[in-house]
């Protein structure tokens, strides 16, 4: 993936323009030239920066992710408290960007195509850090010996993507938007759902 002036002005163009696009369109719909007319650039930048029409695709997905990308790696999922925090961002990010779960079920749903290689790295990278974390909860008990790190993972994920993937149902069944107290409300809900359910049988959350 090309990373050339990362700061560039017309690269931050190129990926509002792809963000705008693709989220709008089928990816076989969108043109190179039809980005770089929206970022008012010139086609060739899009070589450029990005190598191709999937590199740009791969990028978008990758700087709209990075925000959770980074947490991963950082302090926030130290401890099974961090969960909320880590869910209360997701939801946050994901509701800047209401069309981007639905994209991303969809390329996994085809299991090809572009973007797709993008998406199985993060779900890999996911899954080798949740077990690193894992186990290091597990050496510092605050979770049992018999947690399984792929069925964890598989509740984590489920609890962070539908009620964004669903949102409209919801909203609509429920009569009342799921606005940025509605979300923060259910992330301290959800979080709290797996320290309980994570804590050691005869340890008592504060």
């Amino acid at each position: 993936m090309h990373q050339k002036d990362a700061s560039s002005p017309v690269r931050d163009r190129l990926l509002q323009a792809a963000r705008a696009c693709f989220l709008g369109d089928d990816y076989h719909q969108v043109t190179t030239r039809r980005i770089a007319e929206q970022a008012g650039a010139n086609q060739s930048m899009i070589r450029y920066y990005f190598g191709s029409k999937e590199g740009l695709y791969e990028e978008m997905l990758s700087e709209a992710f990075k925000p959770l990308l980074d947490v991963l790696d950082g302090p926030l999922l130290a401890s099974v408290d961090g969960f909320a925090d880590f869910l209360r961002l997701y939801y946050a990010a994901m509701a800047m960007q209401p069309e981007l779960p639905r994209l991303v079920l969809k390329v996994l749903a085809l299991n090809r195509g572009p973007g797709r290689r993008f998406l199985q790295q993060l779900l890999d990278r996911g899954r080798d850090g949740g077990a690193r974390k894992i186990a290091d909860f597990k050496r510092t008990g605050q979770v049992t010996a018999e947690t399984d790190p792929d069925m964890l993972r598989m509740a984590f994920v489920s609890l962070a993507m539908t009620p964004m993937l669903l949102r409209d149902v919801f909203e609509e069944q429920m009569g009342r938007p799921m606005d940025a107290d509605f979300l923060d409300g259910l992330a301290a809900l959800n979080g709290r759902l797996f320290s309980v359910g994570l804590t050691p049988p005869g340890e008592v959350l504060p």
